[in-house]
């Protein structure tokens, strides 16, 4: 199956593009120069490039690969969530607002929310990739 970002933003809970670009910009710009908020933001990176790439051969997996590594990648999903939510945290503490925190969504409200920050932090790896030519 070929995907495309077409068929992707026909799935319930999604971001655009626009939507995704505008948050990473906010998300940044409360990073700022704060150096232990940047080292947070490097260990979101490190989680989210082990989870997207999981992700991105998702679909091309056999039913028993997928299953070989399936709670590997349910650990690192779950880990790019906390990741995000410890950003936020303590960007708070720091008195930002992290409200691009608040748009991804609570995952123990709606599971699809889950989803939607598993996209912002492949988004985040998408932006990481193209910048490192």
């Amino acid at each position: 199956m070929m995907n495309t970002f077409e068929s992707y933003l026909k799935e319930p809970y999604v971001l655009d593009f626009s939507q995704m670009q505008s948050l990473h910009g906010d998300l940044l710009s409360e990073i700022d120069n704060d150096a232990d908020a940047i080292e947070l933001y490097d260990e979101l990176i490190d989680i989210a490039t082990k989870y997207a790439a999981i992700r991105a051969k998702w679909g091309m997996l056999s039913r028993e690969e997928k299953m070989d590594i399936d709670s590997l990648r349910t650990s690192h999903h779950n880990s790019v969530i906390i990741h995000f939510n410890m950003l936020a945290r303590y960007l708070r503490m720091q008195g930002k607002k992290a409200a691009w925190r608040d748009v991804l969504g609570d995952d123990e409200d709606n599971r699809y929310y889950r989803k939607t920050i598993g996209d912002f932090g492949c988004y985040i790896v998408f932006v990481n990739s193209i910048c490192a030519r």
